[in-house]
């Protein structure tokens, strides 16, 4: 029997503010019985607590931490004489939504 219901996927929608068809539904829910099920298949392999969660992909990774470096900071009216259009400090861009 699944753990997972059309009404656990609804709810699941409707917090994440997505409407879902009744075919939607039914393909989310056919997935996560499938996620369940090879969870599942996961948690019965032989010593499986024992098992260190990776925190990287790589053995041998090292953070190289740089040393920090107070560097000059341009002037602002250098870095606006490379915009086309500026207004005060601001750089003047078109209007690309709405």
């Amino acid at each position: 029997m699944s753990k997972f219901t059309k009404e656990l996927i609804d709810n699941y929608a409707d917090k994440l503010l997505i409407g879902l068809t009744p075919e939607e539904n039914e393909m989310v829910l056919n997935e996560f019985d499938d996620i369940d099920t090879n969870i599942n298949l996961i948690n019965e392999i032989d010593g499986i607590s024992e098992v260190e969660p990776m925190t990287h992909c790589l053995d041998d990774f090292e953070y190289v931490l740089r040393e920090d470096v107070v560097a000059p900071t341009p002037d602002i009216k250098d870095l606006l004489r490379n915009s086309d259009v500026t207004e005060d400090r601001e750089i003047v861009v078109p209007k690309v939504v709405g």
